[in-house]
């Protein structure tokens, strides 16, 4: 059942989150989709990786599952994620994916799948702080690390 309907002009709110246990070490993400009073709960996991990686697959999932161009508010609490879609991106692609020191960018790979699915929506992204009294997103720290005990099998 998808959760936005094709006639819609309305936004959805997303909360996303990854996790790490070690960092590198088994990892997982989450994702809260909220439109039109109802909501959907994704997730999961990868047995070797870094939080990072989790907190950029968080938010590519959750885009990818809309099933049309929305209007999406999206919440993280990864400053990396915001700020790297928000504004560093513009600069590595110009570079042909390099940073300001011609390094290559780190998960360049998802940074692409995160661009390709920004650029599908009308994202305005924002930014809360973890493990705080955000109840959504504490919600979807507890789906990530739930993904986690569930790939290990707990």
């Amino acid at each position: 059942m998808a959760l936005v309907s094709e006639t819609t002009t309305e936004r959805v709110t997303v909360y996303t989150d990854g996790a790490c246990s070690g960092n590198p070490g088994p990892g997982g993400w989450g994702a809260l989709l909220v439109f039109g009073g109802r909501e959907r709960e994704i997730s999961g996991a990868e047995p070797h990786t870094t939080n990072n990686r989790m907190e950029l697959m968080a938010a590519i999932s959750a885009l990818d599952a809309l099933s049309r161009p929305c209007k999406v508010d999206l919440y993280t609490d990864s400053q990396y994620v915001r700020n790297g879609i928000s504004s560093w991106i513009k600069g590595w692609k110009a570079k042909g994916w390099l940073t300001a020191d011609r390094k290559p960018v780190k998960n360049d790979d998802l940074w692409r799948r995160l661009d390709d699915a920004n650029r599908r929506h009308d994202v305005t992204w924002h930014w809360v702080k973890g493990h705080a009294t955000d109840a959504r997103n504490n919600r979807v720290d507890g789906l990530a690390r739930a993904a986690i005990q569930s790939m290990r099998g707990r």
